[in-house]
């Protein structure tokens, strides 16, 4: 039992990630559509590059999507259109004509019998127009077409000519009585109909819809049938008209079928091992070139939820609104693992996410490859994310790529520009839109995981923070020797390609510790008053090492990252307090030097070895006397030289070549803050 224990112990970390793959493959394939993935690609106006192809069963040819829209069209242009007559409207009309006739004849000073006469001509008059029936606005129909008139129970089939429009009835009227006997009397009858008239017939737009949709229903989406045996496509033909179709339902058929139970556990077993794979790769690969960011499961795990996060989004949109599968900003992937990493780690990780979302895109190769084209731009435009202006050149620069590279597909495929949707170039343009979003996603990431970005970086090297503001009143000495080290160490990251703005805050931070006791350090003694004077070298020597374990408490009360409390830890690396152990050495010959030397650890990075280059160079430099640049150059060398001898720069991932460039940027900014001026006459 306890050497399981000790096993499960020395292993943990394997496990935990073995595990984090496993659970990131289930929920992956858990949410991948489960239907077959048909194993040709089909690329239109190009040669088919398989073997001849034969259906091993009948299925039915769909019609082209062309054809669908021109036969959905006829019918919806043909479609029965449905009109409702109110009789209780018509009927107050005639109520209202009837109560209002004799106000309106009473003063014409006709007879008995002509009021009768004149009543009834009017009456039939409005029988005439409310046949049919009115309708309030002209339909946008053709005034031939057939409609259905509902009135009741009763559905008769009239012409849409034969109802009135309610704006053409005055002028109607008009016409009639000018052709009728009674025209002396138009202006009392068009005074009597000014206000009683209404529309009485509208559209019945469920009933009408209902009928189209039944006529919809009932539209055949296939045309004849490849039988069984038959060859569908030969090799080298072009996959275009005919073959075309046919190649596509075969592909629709093969994936809309029911797999047996069988046949389904393999299909989720293939999906299983492929997307293991792909995570396999992406974990091989940190370990390879990456093996600190392996070190650190937090590290890993948010890598492989970022995948996630990218692979359950696209899935979700390919499932509900496939439409939309370009305007899923898949940008933002490398933009948030270049920000807390690098642009190498960003990529790959951009590829591996595009792989296992091309098991269920459509056009997966014109979707791979417009991905991997933006996600190439996005690591090359963006080249430091916390300069605002940097991510809205980019979003400008990614959407002109996709739209530039779905525009080449587009006339490759089509042979032209006549199949251009250009509801396309919205989608890009909202995936650019959305990738904006990148910023205060990284704002929430750094408080979840604990994480560190440039943006974060930005605010760190504030020097109005609180805690650089309380350093430069308790320390001003030790407040500028830092300004002076992050000046130097920001040039020299800046000639060797590492992170500069990381080394710059390292730089401004790394002695904070000696806010504790600031005189007893040198450049705060202004007093001249040193208060090593009474101590013995052992007991002055654990003060100045102890400002490296008190700037590590200090930097985890102010909350500061681990990636800038890395170059406290390590800034002196495991060297030793020359000074203080050649002082003990007169007094006994035998002391032994472990309590003269720093803890460590060593410098792990580039970065972290700038600075202990940079640190060493520029405290040591205020002790010259008469400095020249022969001298500088000599001082600096030997400064490194000794660290290199010491072993200080073995777990720091620099090279040589690195070392004699920041050598050479030290040597030059220490000759330009030593350099000789001129003496003023007084």
């Amino acid at each position: 039992m306890r050497t399981i224990t000790l096993t499960f112990y020395k292993y943990q970390d394997l496990i935990y990630k073995l595990l984090l793959i496993i659970v990131c493959a289930g929920l992956i394939v858990y949410f991948f559509p489960k239907s077959g993935k048909f194993q040709y690609e089909i690329e239109k106006g190009f040669p088919w590059q398989y073997e001849n192809l034969y259906a091993d069963e009948d299925f039915a040819i769909l019609k082209s999507n062309e054809v669908l829209s021109a036969e959905r069209n006829k019918i919806e242009s043909q479609s029965a259109v449905y009109f409702t007559y109110n009789q209780e409207v018509v009927e107050k009309i005639y109520s209202t004509y009837d109560s209002n006739f004799s106000k309106v004849f009473g003063d014409t000073l006709a007879s008995k019998s002509k009021l009768r006469k004149l009543k009834k001509y009017g009456f039939n008059l409005l029988r005439d127009i409310y046949k049919s029936g009115v309708i309030k606005n002209k339909p946008l129909y053709d005034e031939s077409k057939l409609v259905f008139l509902k009135k009741g129970n009763t559905v008769s089939e009239i012409t849409l000519s034969e109802l009135y429009i309610l704006s053409d009835i005055t002028a109607k009227l008009t016409s009639k009585i000018n052709e009728g006997d009674y025209r002396d009397y138009k202006n009392q009858y068009l005074q009597l109909y000014f206000d009683g008239l209404e529309a009485n017939v509208s559209l019945d737009e469920e009933l009408t819809e209902q009928s189209l949709q039944e006529e919809l229903n009932q539209m055949s989406k296939t045309r004849g049938v490849v039988p069984k045996g038959s060859l569908i496509i030969s090799r080298g033909e072009l996959v275009e008209g005919e073959a075309l179709q046919k190649v596509l339902s075969l592909k629709t058929k093969y994936e809309s079928q029911n797999f047996s139970d069988l046949r389904y556990n393999w299909v989720l077993f293939g999906y299983i091992l492929l997307v293991l794979l792909a995570l396999i790769m992406m974990l091989l690969f940190i370990r390879t070139y990456r093996p600190e960011v392996f070190a650190n499961n937090t590290k890993i795990t948010f890598i492989f939820f970022n995948i996630l996060l990218m692979v359950l989004l696209t899935t979700a949109v390919v499932k509900l609104r496939p439409e939309y599968i370009y305007a899923v900003p898949l940008c933002i992937l490398p933009l948030v693992i270049k920000a807390f990493f690098d642009a190498r780690m960003g990529l790959f990780t951009h590829v591996i996410a595009i792989l296992l979302l091309g098991f269920i895109v459509p056009n997966s190769f014109e979707y791979f490859f417009l991905q991997v084209i933006a996600g190439i731009v996005t690591i090359l435009t963006v080249p430091e994310l916390y300069k605002r202006a940097n991510l809205f050149i980019s979003v400008g620069q990614i959407t002109s790529i996709y739209i530039l590279a779905y525009f080449a597909f587009n006339i490759v495929n089509e042979g032209g520009t006549d199949g251009l949707a250009l509801e396309e170039f919205g989608m890009f343009m909202l995936a650019g839109l959305a990738t904006l979003f990148v910023q205060p996603l990284i704002y929430i990431y750094e408080k979840v995981f604990g994480l560190v970005s440039d943006v974060s970086l930005l605010e760190l090297s504030d020097t109005n923070s609180k805690l650089l503001k309380k350093l430069a009143d308790k320390a001003p000495g030790t407040f500028h020797h830092s300004l002076n080290v992050a000046n130097l160490s920001e040039a020299a990251a800046n000639e060797i390609g590492a992170n500069a703005m990381l080394v710059r805050v390292g730089a401004l931070y790394h002695d904070i510790g000696k806010m504790q006791n600031p005189t007893d350090f040198t450049e705060n003694q202004a007093t001249g008053v040193n208060s090593h004077d009474d101590l013995s070298p052992v007991e002055s020597a654990r003060i100045i090492i102890d400002h490296v374990i008190t700037g590590i408490e200090l930097a985890r009360k102010y909350n500061l990252p681990d990636r800038v409390i890395d170059f406290i830890r390590t800034h002196h690396g495991t060297s030793t307090v020359q000074y203080f152990y050649m002082k003990a050495k007169e007094e006994d010959e035998d002391v032994s030097i472990k309590k003269f030397q720093y803890p460590g650890p060593l410098p792990f990075s580039k970065e972290t070895a700038i600075l202990m280059m940079a640190d060493s160079v520029e405290a040591a430099s205020k002790s010259l006397k008469n400095p020249t640049s022969t001298l500088i150059d000599a001082f600096v060398e030997k400064i490194i030289k000794k660290q290199m001898n010491e072993g200080q720069f073995l777990n720091a991932n620099i090279t040589f070549k690195e070392i004699q460039q920041i050598k050479k940027v030290l040597k030059k900014k220490l000759n330009n803050i030593y350099h000789l001026r001129i003496e003023y006459p007084e």
